[in-house]
């Protein structure tokens, strides 16, 4: 019966509230330059015998069963390695959760919160999420959609008449689901520069009517921030809510995450908060953190302790069905569109990552062969990543106060070790041979945890 139920579902349409993969109607002529749809094809999954929808990068079941962990995984050298990135203020402040099947293996602050008047990081020191961000709109829309508030290809001019882009048809034409991917039709990060140049979110969405289009709504990929939090107007119209208000009754209270906030407000007035630095003369400045994206609160307005990213992690990976059911997360983990770019860049994506895309609210990569649910933020001075690995119900979460991209290679050191990969040193800096080299770690002894996944280091209070 399973299989059946799956097919039917899979054959829903996209007008459906129901949470089934998302696809497009595809450009008349297809195509395959870089960010373009990829007319989507069925083919039979044969561990379940189900139709699957490929994106690009194939639509991908929950694992019927997970697999174990890499052997040589171990959650006590990955935060050595953390210490070891704060060591000598090589960055000022970390912190790092780590959950599987369900636990939370680590959840821990590493380093200062401000040189200037240092506090040490703990589990509920709050940091900018920047465009990890994006993920809680994608959800909270989900959760609207669970609901029958609204549908993914509901149109955005429903919400909100007055949108009005280049192309006349367009605001029309442009849907739910197509904001959340990066859809819309606007050439590559439009207006981010009018916001960093403190312009009101309000104002630049009027310049919309005079910018140009690379596309139609839904043919393309081009990243976004402002045209993103659009989806916040939509939130606040079908819903009754402000969205920041939405964000925390729906997702931040149920899921106990405390610490968290939207907004500069909010996090200014958390009792523990990482200040965000930028390279000086003398070593790292701290700064006031600047108002300027949290207008765009939908793309990068929230605010988090990593013990509330734990919580998030453990949602996110299937944890939580009260609050985000399974459907609704095989929905928003779905690619649906194609995003080469991401295959180049940082080396472990060069060397790990053989398809890129994105779905809604988050990035998918097919990581040596593995499906892996993504995304990175950065915003003057706050630097995070988010990494989901199905297969091995793990998930990751990285936080730091500073421009500074070293951290970002534990992402793949962790990844590579639950998958059970070669060694490889995507850190940049020289760790002691017994982290460096795991196989030196723990010479004629047992490691304190993680051979089988098991063993979990208490988070701090």
């Amino acid at each position: 019966m399973r299989p059946t139920l799956l097919a039917t579902l899979l054959t829903l349409t996209l007008g459906s509230a129901a949470q089934t993969p998302v696809q497009w109607q595809s450009p008349s002529a297809a195509r395959t330059t870089a960010g373009t749809p990829v007319p989507p094809r069925t083919f039979v999954n044969t561990a379940q015998r189900a139709p699957v929808v490929d994106h690009g990068l194939a639509y991908a079941p929950p694992p019927a069963q997970v697999q174990p962990l890499g052997v040589g995984f171990d959650v006590r050298r990955f935060e050595l390695m953390a210490q070891a990135l704060v060591a000598n203020q090589r960055i000022p402040g970390l912190a790092v959760a780590i959950v599987q099947n369900g636990q939370i293996l680590s959840a821990r602050g590493y380093g200062i919160t401000d040189v200037r008047a240092a506090e040490p990081v703990d589990a509920h020191t709050v940091f900018r999420l920047a465009s990890l961000s994006k993920s809680f709109a994608g959800t909270l829309t989900g959760m609207l959609v669970s609901e029958g508030a609204l549908r993914w290809d509901s149109k955005v001019a429903d919400f909100m008449p007055n949108l009005r882009f280049a192309d006349p048809a367009a605001a029309q034409q442009l849907t739910v689901a197509e904001v959340l991917s990066h859809r819309v039709g606007l050439t590559h990060n439009a207006f981010d520069r009018d916001i960093e140049g403190y312009a009101d979110y309000r104002d630049v969405v009027q310049r919309f009517a005079n910018a140009p289009m690379k596309c139609r709504p839904g043919e393309c990929y081009a990243y976004q921030n402002v045209a993103f939090s659009l989806i916040g107007d939509v939130v606040y119209a079908s819903s009754g809510q402000f969205y920041n208000e939405a964000v925390a009754s729906r997702i931040f209270k149920p899921l106990g995450m405390n610490d968290a906030s939207v907004g500069l407000e909010g996090i200014q007035a958390s009792a523990r908060w990482a200040r965000p630095h930028v390279r000086g003369r003398g070593g790292w400045a701290s700064l006031a953190p600047k108002p300027t994206y949290y207008r765009v609160s939908p793309a990068a307005g929230v605010n988090a302790s990593i013990s509330d990213m734990a919580q998030w992690l453990l949602a996110q990976t299937g944890h939580r069905p009260d609050v985000l059911p399974q459907p609704l997360l095989a929905t928003l983990h779905a690619p649906v569109v194609t995003t080469p770019g991401e295959l180049r860049g940082s080396p472990w994506r060069r060397e790990r990552l053989n398809g890129a895309g994105y779905g809604l609210g988050w990035r998918v990569y097919d990581y040596a062969g593995h499906r892996v649910v993504f995304h990175g933020g950065a915003v003057q001075g706050y630097r995070g990543a988010v990494a989901l690995l199905p297969g091995r119900d793990l998930g990751i979460a990285i936080l730091w106060n500073s421009e500074s991209s070293l951290p970002s290679g534990l992402v793949p050191t962790i990844l590579d070790s639950a998958i059970g990969l070669p060694y490889q040193a995507w850190l940049d800096l020289d760790l002691p041979e017994q982290i460096d080299r795991p196989e030196t770690m723990y010479a004629g002894q047992t490691p304190a945890s993680g051979i089988d996944g098991s063993t979990a280091t208490a988070a701090p209070e």
